[in-house]
């Protein structure tokens, strides 16, 4: 089990970790995700976001499915926008990677609880049998483009309802620090 989820841990990890390094260096990284660069700014800090899944709903019921467990981590930028890593066991128990970048729109219908963010990303993890079970799936990676509502309760914790587009929705729990 171990060696089968090295790899993923390792995409994710590198992914965080690399980030703000290959953005100082290239112009496009830092366009696609300006909060993976280090601030000049000395009052700007860096906020991070942990966010965990322990349930995902499938509109469609299929004896195949298994139960979908996510943690991901995001940087966040002054401008609401992200980008992160999430490590997960997709819905036929294979161990995935999503690695993205994405925007927060904060305070929907003027509330300050309620914001929707998107990110568009890469998927790692649908192989041999499941592949064809996400579109433009080629060597197990395909492109991905994630909405989400969420729930601010308080500065640091948030829920959000993630749609992974016409298959299921995910439930998931958010924590900034």
């Amino acid at each position: 089990m171990f060696r089968k989820f090295l790899p993923h841990a390792l995409l994710g990890v590198a992914a965080c970790l690399a980030l703000p390094r290959v953005a100082l260096a290239s112009d496009w990284l830092q366009t696609l995700c300006p909060s993976a660069a280090a601030s000049s700014d000395p009052s700007d800090k860096d906020t991070w976001s942990l966010t965990l899944s322990p349930f995902t709903h499938h509109w469609n019921y299929n004896p195949n499915h298994k139960t979908v467990n996510l943690v991901g981590l995001d940087k966040l930028g002054a401008d609401e926008r992200f980008c992160g890593a999430a490590l997960f066991t997709n819905s036929f128990g294979q161990l995935s990677t999503y690695v993205y970048a994405g925007k927060e729109w904060p305070r929907i219908g003027g509330s300050e609880h309620w914001f929707v963010k998107v990110s568009g990303g890469l998927l790692y993890g649908y192989r041999g049998a499941y592949q064809d079970k996400i579109p433009f799936n080629n060597y197990g990676i395909a492109p991905a483009i994630i909405p989400s509502l969420g729930y601010r309760f308080n500065d640091h914790d948030s829920a959000q309802l993630i749609l992974l587009g016409d298959a299921a929705l995910m439930f998931a729990y958010g924590h900034s620090f």
